[in-house]
């Protein structure tokens, strides 16, 4: 699968290239579709020219196209990960290498994720192998409470996965916000509303002679403000990491302000105090899965039960992979809430919503909703065979399809895996065999 970069600024650019996508009818298969329902045992599915055709038991299998076998293994869409840094850093500790921060620029809001994505990147490789084969990512807030835009990208090592750039807009809220900004919420929720005032205001061009200053440098620059004017307008999310309570409660006013906001809320330790409101707003929310500990004072009351019982309230939930340390990580995270099921006086997740909440419910926040993270017709072919069940700890993916190419699960871990797995150390040099 092939995508062009002139298209990635237009939603849902999804560019497939027929000729390298293969295929595929998969057989005899534990089927989940990714939309919150159960598997189905002896499913198959249907993937040709790099899109999903059918999925599920009673599918008609065309007699010509190669068939798999699966063999009772579970077959699932690929995972979607969220709030992630994937192709944007090799090693954190290394400044060459590492595209996370800009602490110096004198940007922020208008940073772009997308140009400095690296596809052959390892970290990318090894996601890819852990079944992951979408994810939002984004540079993270240094010198200014905005991260810059996010991008949306696939994970087929191509040279070109940008799917979508200026996907989102990140800012820093809470306790993070505060510190930026000055010390304190007030500071941070003035520079916001600053922002999104200034950026409310019609301009034909650019604006050059405005900008928000502090003691040490500019907080807000022109470009800046120019790049908000597409959250102010609502074409582009604006992703609020809060935590607290309240913090929730003034992000979902800021719609009363701004009307055509398209608000995510990030983080959310404690939303499940005001679940209800987040439901009548309808705003979704990428939290993480198992925040149990008040690590912060914004998160005093973090609970194991946080996602569940948000979504008992109503409110769209996807599980974040920001606090994994490894998105790989994401079905392990997932399997946790569905364990929490069985603790009496807990709320977790079902199976089913467990795996949505980590396959089609972040791609839907992320403007993806019926085209990645689900076996459906229309879909991308994004489909992962695993050797258990994927949100058991043990299982890992044996086969990796990127829409309907076949990927390589091979790393730099897997071949340090290989190299030292076997007593045989062959050729290798003499410092290696002790």
């Amino acid at each position: 699968m092939k995508r062009s970069l002139a298209l990635a600024s237009s939603i849902l650019a999804l560019a497939f290239s027929p000729a390298a996508a293969q295929d595929i009818v998969i057989t005899n298969a534990t089927v989940v579709v990714g939309d919150g329902s159960d598997p189905v045992e002896n499913g198959t599915v249907v993937v040709r020219g790099g899109l999903v055709v059918a999925a599920g038991t009673n599918v008609m299998e065309p007699v010509d196209v190669p068939s798999l076998d699966a063999e009772g293994k579970w077959v699932t869409p690929g995972l979607f990960a969220t709030v992630t840094t994937l192709g944007l850093w090799d090693v954190g500790a290394v400044s060459q290498s590492n595209d996370q921060r800009a602490s110096r620029a004198p940007f922020s809001a208008a940073l772009k994720a997308a140009p400095v994505i690296n596809p052959n990147s390892q970290h990318i490789l090894v996601h890819r192998a852990a079944g992951i084969t979408r994810a939002a990512i984004s540079t993270l807030p240094s010198a200014s409470i905005f991260s810059g835009q996010g991008a949306i990208i696939d994970l087929d090592g191509d040279a070109f996965p940008v799917m979508q750039e200026n996907a989102f807009q990140m800012v820093a809220m809470g306790e993070r916000g505060a510190s930026i900004a000055g010390g304190s919420r007030a500071a941070s929720h003035m520079l916001l509303r600053a922002a999104l005032q200034e950026a409310s205001i019609a301009r034909s061009s650019t604006p050059r002679e405005h900008e928000i200053e502090a003691e040490n440098g500019v907080l807000l620059g022109p470009y800046d403000v120019d790049a908000l004017r597409h959250v102010v307008n609502g074409t582009q999310p604006l992703y609020v990491h809060v935590e607290r309570a309240s913090d929730i409660r003034q992000a979902l006013a800021l719609k009363d302000e701004f009307a055509k906001l398209d608000l995510v809320l990030v983080g959310a330790s404690e939303g499940w105090l005001v679940a209800e409101e987040i439901a009548a707003a309808g705003v979704p929310v990428i939290a993480d899965a198992l925040d149990d500990l008040p690590s912060d004072f914004e998160q005093l009351a973090a609970t194991q039960s946080n996602v569940g019982r948000m979504k008992r309230a109503g409110v769209k939930v996807a599980i974040s992979a920001s606090g994994l340390n490894h998105a790989g990580r994401l079905p392990q995270a997932a399997g946790n809430l569905v364990a929490l099921t069985r603790v009496p006086g807990a709320t977790g997740l079902t199976w089913g919503e467990a795996f949505a909440a980590i396959s089609s419910v972040p791609a839907d926040i992320s403007g993806f909703g019926g085209k990645a993270g689900i076996l459906k017709a229309g879909a991308v072919g994004d489909v992962v065979i695993w050797d258990g069940d994927p949100l058991e700890v043990g299982s890992v993916p044996t086969r990796v399809y990127i829409g309907g190419v076949e990927q390589s699960l091979d790393s730099h871990q897997s071949r340090l895996r290989d190299r030292y797995s076997s007593e045989d150390q062959g050729d290798l040099p003499r410092a290696y065999s002790w």
